[in-house]
């Protein structure tokens, strides 16, 4: 297998990066702090700080007094040296956020999906909103992360099917690389939650967990972690928990769909939405307010039923949050005795309004079933996981690009 050489060009780059994300994690530092912790010379690391200032990557930021002399310069990442965007694609709404190379949000924006049935088009305002709302040109836009609902494949990184988006097909990402003119990545939703979650969230430092997502508008999905790494399988659709067969769930042809799971794909399905099978006919947002009826719990949102019976602390509301973890818990333990990842985080809106009780219920329940240890926690990143993951996927790559290339 062949080596790059440690030219001296190659060792300025390498040294290059390791001072931009020591500055990134670390800074402001000071010429003489920067050397210490990287083990540079006072010479190199003088001359790699004065490199970095002519690509307008880091600048002076104020100074540190000393001892005898004059006060030591602080030097820091110049955080308008590049921009990216993450967006988060659902068919009810459209997030977005753009952040500085720093990762410190400048402007967030919404778009109503239903403006355009064109991907390229939605996916274009949004980006161009974000632009305008921070102020930002968008050739300094580097990176945009989005997230949806689909099923990426993971050879070419384009969408190959998605259920809540039938817009968005093969052909997607290329079209959007070519229209914003930049770097484009789709990931799907609850993979780059998980993403949140093992960065910083109750995954954090956990090197295999799995994502189990609970949405009142996208159902039931789910991330694996091997290894710090998503396993996406060989077409992408790892994760596809709601078609679990597991017991007191029907089968396809139970609930009318002759042609199987493809049904859903043919024009013949139009009405399949309505006909869930496997693990989603248990805990999808129509099921669960269903269930909660059924314990004198009345409501139409689900997340609205789930967070009422949390706080209630009623016999009743106990006894639905109990049922309720009960049909959970046979998809985790279905996953766990397969898996055994020692941590399963509940994330999405259903499960966080359900809250820590849900979560211990399951866990309980898991117990119950499975033969593994399994601890089952709530998700612990604030606002949405979704964009917080594209994010930082984004961020990822945008420092890839810009800080392999300052020599």
């Amino acid at each position: 297998m062949s080596q790059r050489p440690g030219t001296p060009r190659l060792l300025r780059q390498l040294n290059d990066r390791a001072a931009l994300e020591l500055l990134l994690s670390a800074g402001p530092l000071t010429r003489t702090q920067l050397g210490t912790r990287t083990g540079l010379s006072k010479v190199t690391a003088s001359q790699l700080l004065a490199r970095l200032e002519e690509r307008d990557l880091v600048r002076v930021v104020g100074s540190q007094a000393g001892g005898r002399g004059p006060n030591a310069a602080l030097y820091a990442v110049v955080p308008e040296s590049a921009y990216v965007a993450a967006l988060d694609v659902s068919a009810s709404r459209v997030t977005a956020t753009i952040a500085d190379i720093t990762g410190r949000i400048v402007s967030d924006v919404a778009v109503d999906p239903s403006a355009s049935d064109d991907p390229v088009a939605l996916v274009h305002t949004a980006v161009m909103r974000l632009a305008d709302t921070a102020g930002v040109a968008l050739d300094r836009v580097r990176a945009c992360v989005i997230g949806t609902p689909g099923v990426v494949d993971p050879r070419t990184g384009d969408i190959r099917f998605s259920f809540d988006l039938m817009s968005w097909h093969e052909g997607i990402l290329e079209a959007l690389r070519a229209d914003l003119k930049r770097s484009v990545m789709i990931e799907n939703d609850v993979n780059l939650a998980a993403l949140a979650e093992h960065s910083e969230g109750a995954a954090a430092g956990v090197a295999e967990f799995v994502l189990i997502w609970l949405s009142a508008n996208g159902g039931v999905g789910m991330s694996t972690m091997i290894d710090g790494r998503i396993h996406r399988g060989r077409s992408g659709g790892a994760g596809e928990i709601g078609y679990l067969p597991v017991p007191g769930a029907p089968m396809p042809t139970d609930v009318g769909l002759s042609g199987g799971y493809e049904s859903l794909r043919s024009p013949r399905g139009g009405t399949s939405r309505e006909l869930p099978h496997g693990f989603q006919a248990l805990v999808k947002a129509g099921q669960v307010v269903e269930l909660a009826a059924g314990y004198g719990i009345e409501g139409t949102d689900v997340t609205e039923v789930v967070g009422a019976a949390s706080a209630a602390g009623t016999p009743e509301a106990d006894a639905f949050l109990d049922a309720f973890a009960e049909r959970l818990a046979r998809g985790v333990a279905a996953v766990t005795v397969i898996l055994d990842p020692g941590l399963v985080v509940l994330g999405g809106d259903v499960a966080r309004a359900g809250g820590a009780k849900l979560a211990e219920r399951v866990q309980a329940a898991t117990a119950r079933i499975a033969p593994n240890a399994t601890e089952v926690a709530l998700g612990r990143v604030e606002g949405s996981p979704v964009v917080r993951g594209a994010l930082l996927h984004a961020l990822e790559r945008a420092r890839e690009d810009v800080f392999s290339s300052t020599v």
